[in-house]
């Protein structure tokens, strides 16, 4: 009995420094260092405030198993917290890595933007799906790299396509379907209405009415499947405001987030009110810091 006690103790000693290990690992501030370093690179470079959230499908893990990262409400709180600090006429960059998440959060820092004085330019060097291409869709400028694509923003109500969910209904017809089938259809058809609305309205900051109500329509309707890959030309085509003129100090902001590895936050900005330099005055950036964590 005392042996097994004494093994039962090992373990479980052995877990706590495993996970301790992965959570406050000494690789992570050399990483918070260099990111710090390659945002105010950007920033002097564009005298603009920098937010990037990127997310990487195995930038957590526990135990060595890999958590998928998305648009989260923790996400557009820090976002939020970034634009309040920003003076209103300054311009704002985002740098978007994500696969999407939550409509609500994508959708509160789409308004944020949207209602922005300065301009607001997003970057995509690689891909910004789902919620993240309604984020871009609020944006001035989308920079996106040649081969970097964005995505269809039609609702998702679980696993299941809202659209294929109205669709079944009208195929087999109501009386063919259960009560709770009708009601989930009932749902998926409110949420195609609700964020094709709120994309025509995102979409009216950089084209006429019409032209924003036939975009959204074609980017929420459903005519894709939600993985769809909207290249650099289907963008232009669908008359959003595209350039390809990707800073190299994104492709080095992006290096410092490579795939697996520890626990990393995915928000990052300059966490102080900043005025606009005075033309020809350098420009001091104070290291940033990982939303939720104090300086040290």
């Amino acid at each position: 009995m005392h042996v097994a006690n004494l093994a039962r103790a090992a373990f479980w000693t052995a877990l706590l420094l495993i996970v301790l290990l992965q959570v406050f690992g000494g690789s992570g501030r050399g990483l918070e260092k260099q990111r710090s370093a390659a945002i105010g690179r950007i920033e002097e470079a564009r005298k603009t405030r920098v937010i990037a959230m990127i997310h990487r499908q195995e930038s957590a893990s526990v135990l060595g198993v890999p958590v998928a990262g998305s648009i989260s409400i923790d996400d557009s709180e820090a976002i939020l917290r970034a634009i309040r600090l920003t003076p209103p006429e300054q311009p704002i960059d985002i740098i978007l890595h994500t696969p999407g998440g939550l409509v609500l959060a994508a959708e509160q820092i789409a308004k944020a933007l949207v209602e922005r004085k300065g301009k607001v330019t997003v970057f995509v060097p690689h891909y910004a799906m789902s919620g993240g291409t309604l984020i871009a869709l609020a944006a001035d400028e989308i920079v996106m790299d040649a081969n970097a694509v964005l995505g269809p923003v039609d609702p998702q109500l679980g696993d299941m396509p809202a659209a294929s969910i109205v669709k079944v209904v009208e195929i087999k017809g109501p009386q063919h379907v259960g009560d709770e089938f009708l009601m989930l259809a009932d749902m998926a058809h409110k949420a195609r209405i609700q964020v094709a609305t709120f994309v025509a309205q995102v979409l009216t900051k950089q084209m006429p009415e019409k032209q924003s109500l036939q975009v959204a329509t074609t980017l929420t309707e459903g005519r894709w499947t939600h993985d769809f890959p909207i290249t650099v030309q289907a963008a232009r085509q669908l008359g959003l405001k595209v350039s390809t003129d990707m800073p190299l100090t994104v492709y080095e902001l992006m290096d410092f987030y490579p795939q697996g590895g520890g626990i990393r936050p995915s928000v990052w900005y300059v966490p102080l009110r900043r005025t606009a330099p005075a033309s020809g005055a350098p420009q001091q950036t104070p290291a940033s810091r990982p939303e939720g964590k104090s300086p040290q």
